[in-house]
């Protein structure tokens, strides 16, 4: 199941964080709602952003 998670802190801070997305998908399923809370201070990137690049590396390798 793909969900997208915003949480405000008590001092406006936001985080978004993205679920069931591989890949670079979670960035273009956030893409919008990030530009509307205004500049990012930071990512921190889960397992599941490099799952595409695993199958890829592992595909290239059994070539």
């Amino acid at each position: 199941m793909k969900t997208i998670e915003i949480t405000v802190g008590p001092r406006g801070e936001t985080t978004v964080e993205t679920r069931g997305f591989r890949g670079g998908a979670c960035r273009e399923a956030s893409r919008l709602i990030e530009q509307a809370l205004g500049t990012r201070s930071g990512e921190q990137l889960t397992a599941e952003f490099y799952q595409d690049l695993q199958a890829d590396q592992e595909l290239n390798q059994s070539r």
